[in-house]
């Protein structure tokens, strides 16, 4: 009994500290890649929201998919998916990684990423400026939170002492 009082706290400051620091993989393919770019200038400054960029998947939590994906890139795109390390977040940045854009019919082009991987967050827009990926990545932060409340409620039920189905 004594013991859910120290984990339950403990559970919500890794929540917390796991909301607030999200290290995306840099993964930008097409012109999108300009735009994630340009939000990690000190004009929108990315690392005031804990997003500090990382170049390996083994060091990531979160993955930007900013750009047009090919089927020749898909197999690296599931495999860079598949390394980063649990719990992971996909967000889709643009028209083309959302459904594929203007190149929507052409053989090359995968009609979303989310036919390779699943997506948490899509951010619109051709290309999505970088106000749209910050508006991205706080409604994340939002969903996360819903996440760790409801996870924080099933934890803290109240129990019932008294085995009678009666109140008095």
């Amino acid at each position: 009994m004594r013991v859910d009082y120290i984990v339950t706290p403990i559970n919500a400051v890794v929540s917390w500290a796991r909301q607030g620091s999200f290290w995306p993989l840099t993964f930008g393919l097409a012109c999108c890649a300009l735009e994630m770019m340009q939000a990690t200038v000190s004009r929108y400054d990315f690392d005031r929201f804990g997003v500090i960029f990382r170049a390996t998947p083994r060091q990531s939590d979160l993955m930007i998919v900013a750009g047009t994906v090919t089927n020749k890139i898909a197999p690296a795109l599931r495999r860079l998916y598949e390394q980063i390390l649990d719990p992971k977040w996909v967000l889709s940045m643009g028209s083309c990684a959302n459904g594929g854009g203007y190149y929507h019919y052409s053989y090359s082009v995968v009609r979303g990423c989310n036919r390779l991987i699943p997506v948490d967050i899509y951010v619109p827009g051709c290309p999505p400026t970088a106000e749209g990926l910050m508006f991205g990545v706080i409604q994340l932060q939002k969903s996360l939170h819903r996440q760790i409340n409801e996870e924080e409620k099933k934890v803290s039920r109240p129990t019932n002492y008294f085995k009678s189905r009666y109140t008095y």
